[in-house]
């Protein structure tokens, strides 16, 4: 296992700890662990690595920052995704996002199967994506159609801060299990 991906399983363990006793991923772990991509991308990569971090930076991160602009999600994951892709690069940070998007929906289909609130997922989830289309469509900005989205305050939320260590975790034992066999 190579220093990049220690680190990131380290951190997305210990956020995801912090994730479910707090209900919330804190800035202390995220900022630093960032900064620490970029300088080591760039310190191991030149200007060319630092370039590939911080767009992978930015390319994990924006999902998240949709959701937590449209739908309520948590900061806090967008910056652990963000940092992430700091340390990973364009590949694995990739598969990292389908990973984490992936786990991320199984879990919260559980998580509402466990809370007895699949129908109201389920049409939150139409909500919100009809709100995106309409809001594409239409050319308008999100702003101006906060009234056909669900309101955030009555959205269940989980820990999503687990879906992004089960995510990292299972790119990393595939990148190590291809780097095992002969």
């Amino acid at each position: 296992m190579s220093l990049p991906w220690i680190v990131v399983i380290g951190a997305s363990l210990l956020a995801a700890l912090v994730d479910l006793r707090c209900r919330r991923i804190p800035n202390w772990l995220t900022g630093p662990l960032f900064v620490a991509g970029l300088v080591w991308s760039g310190y191991w990569g030149g200007l060319g690595g630092l370039g590939e971090s911080a767009g992978t930076a930015g390319l994990l991160a924006l999902p998240y920052i949709v959701l937590f602009l449209v739908a309520g999600g948590g900061a806090g994951d967008a910056k652990l995704m963000g940092a992430v892709g700091a340390w990973l690069g364009f590949r694995p940070g990739c598969q990292v996002l389908v990973a984490v998007c992936l786990s991320g929906m199984v879990m919260g289909l559980a998580w509402a199967a466990c809370k007895r609130r699949s129908r109201g997922v389920f049409n939150n989830i139409l909500l919100i994506g009809l709100g995106l289309v309409w809001s594409v469509l239409a050319r308008r900005k999100f702003s101006e159609d906060q009234s056909v989205l669900p309101n955030t305050k009555n959205m269940l939320t989980m820990p999503y801060g687990l879906a992004i260590f089960l995510g990292v975790c299972i790119v990393a034992l595939r990148e190590y299990l291809l780097k095992v066999q002969p």
